[in-house]
């Protein structure tokens, strides 16, 4: 029976290593029932490790599992209410759609009536009625997924565990998937942990993002949280573009960076506090240059479609501007940047890694060098 309030899976105190390198190091984490949470992070941060544990491929050296409240370590992975579907979607290629979904029913002994109605319903929910009877291996990635869907849910699990299951698949399929996946999960009711290290997807589909690095958990929060209160140096970074600055938080609302103060929303910081300032690309405006503001020269320009992104060295610090007004290297601008867009955030040992586009100018002007001599090669 599960209690309203309590996780539907608990891991506590996690550790694992594998060949002494430590994976996840005293590691929790709670999923709530009926969620669709994702662990986002580079790779090796642990999260494919963080979801085969709550499957039982593997066991973690020290601490706990539960589900429902009740201890699993020990239980093998065909008894856990739980069944994952991985990037190599693993669908039995001797058998057609129809049996590769009723396979799982077949093995927990359900009659042939229970599974064929229960196929029709799953290969209904994922749009491949009328697929039953073709061969797995003449679908496309795309049929492929979701045959592995049906498959995972026609078992009725509590939990579903997705190891990047869009990964092998092309850009417009995957934002199709992206949102049928999203659809599923509602529709269903059942607790999905979704693994990425595709910043975007975990934005667009999540209820909970979990940002990890270096087998531990940086910041849980919903999507908008995680990206507008970012926690460190490494979540502003990871998620989206941010530029990154050394500051000094001299009073509650006022900080200083770039040399001079700013008001901002932030409190609670000590007085003259060195703090990381995160500042959006997308939030700030570019105004004629003046006393008042910021003021900075144009270096590269990077048209993207919707918006110009701009880099422009303030003194000797480069800021990413991503904005509508078109600017031409070596001008003179103004950064215009409003209170409620300045973040502020504690140091951390992220500080100083993050937040300066030099190397990325220096690349688009690498670029922008070599290109013409590429072409004539070509």
């Amino acid at each position: 029976m599960h209690l309203e309030n309590e996780p539907i899976i608990s891991l506590r105190n996690i550790s694992v290593s594998f060949d002494g390198e430590t994976v996840l190091k005293n590691f929790n984490l709670d999923l709530k029932n009926g969620e669709f949470v994702t662990l986002l992070g580079p790779s090796g941060c642990g999260k494919t490790t963080t979801l085969r544990i709550i499957g039982g491929f593997v066991k973690p050296d020290t601490g706990d599992v539960f589900f429902n409240g009740r201890k699993i370590n020990s239980l093998p992975p065909y008894r856990r209410e739980v069944n994952t579907i991985f990037q190599k979607y693993a669908l039995f290629p001797h058998l057609n759609v129809y049996d590769n979904v009723a396979f799982g029913m077949r093995v927990h002994g359900k009659s042939e009536k229970q599974i064929r109605a229960k196929v029709g319903e799953m290969l209904n929910m994922v749009n491949l009625n009328g697929f039953e009877h073709r061969n797995v291996n003449l679908l496309s990635g795309g049929q492929q997924q979701r045959v592995a869907i049906a498959r995972a849910l026609a078992n009725e699990p509590k939990v579903l565990l997705l190891d990047e299951p869009l990964g092998a698949l092309d850009l417009k399929l995957r934002k199709d998937m992206q949102a049928e996946l999203k659809k599923i999960q509602k529709q269903t009711g059942i607790t999905f942990l979704f693994v990425t290290h595709d910043q975007e997807e975990a934005l667009s589909m999540s209820d909970e993002v979990v940002v990890m690095d270096k087998g531990a958990i940086q910041q849980i929060g919903t999507p908008l949280d995680i990206y507008n209160e970012p926690k460190n140096a490494f979540v502003a970074d990871f998620i989206g573009e941010s530029n990154i600055l050394d500051g000094v938080m001299r009073e509650d609302y006022l900080v200083e960076f770039s040399g001079r103060p700013f008001r901002c929303v932030d409190k609670g910081f000590r007085p003259d506090e060195p703090v990381d300032v995160v500042i959006r690309p997308e939030d700030i405006d570019i105004v004629s240059p003046d006393g008042e503001h910021l003021t900075g020269t144009v270096q590269t320009v990077n048209f993207k479609g919707v918006f110009y992104e701009i880099i422009a060295d303030v003194q000797g610090f480069k800021w990413m501007i991503q904005t509508t007004d078109c600017r031409q290297p070596g001008a003179e601008i103004g950064l215009s940047i409003r209170p409620d867009e300045i973040h502020i955030m504690h140091k951390s040992e992220y500080s100083g890694m993050f937040g300066d586009y030099t190397t990325f100018s220096d690349e688009m002007d690498e670029d922008i060098r070599t290109q013409p001599e590429s072409e004539e090669e070509g």
